[in-house]
C-alpha cells in the first residue's frame, strides 16, 4: 500500500482482563477511578500508558531490537546538568567539582531554572522534566570541553556577578526589615542595595547558547515525534506537537477493589523462634514483621490511541529529515509504536503482581480520516450476570461483542474507515471471532505488527 493511498489516522482499540492489580494510584495510594455511565469506572491513566509504550520502544531500540532499531531516542529527565557533568568528567578528565559547576552555569544562563542550591538534592536538578535526545549530555560537554577557555571565563564572571546580586537581595529585604533606621544609615543601605542591583549578568557566549540548544532540540529522536514536547522556559527551544494520541482505559464494568491485608515476616526473628529453648523464648518472637494493606483492582478495560501520520510526518521533517528519510522513519515508527501499544504496560507493582506479564484480549487496529474513540460502546456498564437472567456473561467476551458490534456499526456509516484488523492472544475469544462470523472487511492477524497496515 503506498503512502498516497493510506489515511491520515491509524486507530487502537483494545480489550483486557487484569486481576489483582495496581497499575496507577492516586497521592493516597488508592486506585484511579472516574465516573461513566452513572457508575464508577477503574481507570489507567492516559500518562501511564504512555510513558510504558515510549519506555517499552526506546528500550527495544536501544538494545538493537524492533523496527527503530539503531534509531536516535529521547530521555526524560531533570538530570541533564549532571550527565554533562559526568561526560566531562569522564571523557575530557575534568574534576568533578569544575565539571558540574560549569555544566549547571552553562545550562542555567541558556534560560532553564534549577533547584535552590542550598539544598543539595535539587540544587543541580531543573526545575522540569526536559525530554531531549539522548545523546544531549555528551554533546553540551563536547562543546564546553572544546571552548574550555571561553567558558570557564565566563563562567567565573557569571557566578561572581549572581554572588552579588544575591547580595543587593539580601540588603534589600534586610532594609525592609529596619522600620526605625535612622536616615543616614537607611540612605547607604539603598545606595548599597542599588549599587548591587545593578550588576550585569554576563550573558552565555551565543556559541555555546547556541549549541546548548542544538543539543536540547529534539533533532532526530523518534519518540519526541512520536509523543511531543513541551519546554516553556526556553522560549526559542521548539516543541513539538505529538503525534498521537492516548485516551484513559477504563473498566467497561462498574469498579471493584479489595483491601489486601499482608503479614510481612522477619526472618531473623522467625529464625530465633526456630531455635527457642523454651516457650517463653518462642513466645517472645510471636508475630509478624510488620502488617498492612494494599488496595487491589481486577476488571476488563477499554483502552484508545491514534496515530497521526500526517503530523509525525511533519514532525520529522522539521527535524532536519529529508521526505526518504523521513518516510522511512515514519514507517518503522508506526510499526514499533502498535507494538508498544500491545506489549507494553506499567510498572507499578509489576513484582508483587506480575501485571506486566499481561496480554490483551482484543486488539482492534483501523484507518479513517479522523479519529475514531468507541468508549460509548461501553457507557452502560456490562452486566456479567448469566445469559439466562439477561445478563451478558463475562466481562472479557462481552466486550468484544460490543466492541465488534459498535465498529460494524460505524463502519457501515462510515465511508472512510479501512484496512480493519483484530489479533487476539486468548484462545476463548479466537473461538468467540469463529462463531461471530466477521466480515471480509474485518482480518484476523497474529502478530502485532500485523495491525499496522
Amino acid at each position: 500500500m503506498t503512502e498516497s493511498s493510506r489515511s491520515q489516522f491509524l486507530s487502537l482499540h483494545l480489550i483486557e482482563t487484569l486481576a489483582a492489580v495496581l497499575p496507577v494510584r492516586d497521592e493516597n495510594g488508592q486506585p484511579k477511578t472516574l465516573v461513566f455511565g452513572g457508575v464508577e469506572r477503574h481507570m489507567i491513566t492516559s500518562q501511564a500508558r504512555r510513558r510504558a509504550e515510549r519506555v517499552h520502544a526506546r528500550n527495544r531500540a536501544n538494545a538493537g531490537r524492533g523496527a527503530l532499531k539503531g534509531r536516535s531516542m529521547g530521555v526524560r529527565t531533570r538530570e541533564w546538568a549532571l550527565l554533562a557533568g559526568r561526560e566531562l568528567e569522564s571523557a575530557h578528565g575534568w574534576d568533578r567539582d569544575r565539571a558540574l559547576v560549569t555544566a549547571r552555569a552553562v545550562m542555567e544562563a541558556s534560560g532553564l531554572r534549577f533547584g535552590d542550591p542550598k539544598k543539595k538534592t535539587v540544587a543541580n536538578l531543573t526545575k522540569v522534566l526536559i525530554f531531549a535526545p539522548s545523546d544531549a549530555g555528551v554533546r553540551i560537554a563536547q562543546h564546553i570541553a572544546d571552548r574550555a577557555a571561553e567558558v570557564e571565563e565566563w563562567r567565573e564572571t557569571y557566578l561572581d556577578a549572581q554572588a552579588r546580586a544575591e547580595a543587593a537581595k539580601k540588603a534589600r529585604r534586610g532594609a525592609k526589615k529596619r522600620a526605625a533606621t535612622p536616615p543616614e544609615a537607611e540612605a547607604e543601605d539603598e545606595a548599597t542595595a542599588e549599587a548591587a542591583a545593578a550588576v550585569a549578568i554576563p550573558p552565555l557566549p551565543k556559541a555555546t547558547r547556541d549549541a546548548v540548544l542544538l543539543a536540547l532540540a529534539p533533532r532526530d529522536a523518534v519518540d519526541i515525534a512520536l509523543y511531543g514536547r513541551f519546554l516553556a522556559e526556553i522560549p526559542d527551544s521548539p516543541n513539538v506537537d505529538g503525534a498521537v494520541q492516548t485516551g484513559h482505559a477504563f473498566t467497561v464494568h462498574e469498579s471493584e477493589q479489595i483491601e489486601d491485608f499482608y503479614a510481612a515476616a522477619d526472618d531473623a526473628k522467625l529464625d530465633r523462634k526456630r531455635n527457642a529453648l523454651d516457650f517463653l523464648d518462642a513466645a517472645d518472637d510471636a508475630g509478624a514483621g510488620m502488617t498492612g494493606y494494599q488496595s487491589l483492582i481486577s476488571g476488563t478495560f477499554y483502552r484508545h490511541a491514534v496515530l497521526d501520520r500526517t503530523q509525525l510526518r511533519v514532525n520529522l521533517r522539521v527535524a532536519g529529515m529529508d521526505e526518504a528519510e523521513a518516510e522511512q522513519a515514519a514507517s518503522e515508527a508506526e510499526k514499533e509504536f502498535v507494538n508498544s501499544f500491545v506489549e507494553a504496560f506499567p510498572e507499578a507493582k509489576k513484582n508483587s503482581t506480575a501485571s506486566t506479564g499481561s496480554l490483551p484480549a482484543l486488539v482492534l487496529a483501523f484507518e479513517g480520516e479522523r479519529p475514531y474513540n468507541y468508549a460509548s460502546a461501553f457507557q452502560k456498564p456490562v452486566d456479567e450476570g448469566p445469559l439466562s437472567a439477561g445478563g451478558e456473561g463475562p466481562a472479557g467476551p462481552a466486550a468484544v461483542r460490543r466492541l465488534l458490534r459498535h465498529h460494524d456499526f460505524v463502519s457501515r456509516r462510515r465511508d472512510d474507515l479501512r484496512t480493519a484488523r483484530v489479533l487476539t492472544y486468548d484462545p476463548e475469544i479466537d473461538l468467540l471471532l469463529s462463531e461471530l462470523g466477521l466480515p471480509e472487511s474485518l482480518s484476523v492477524v497474529e502478530r502485532a505488527e500485523g495491525l499496522a497496515p
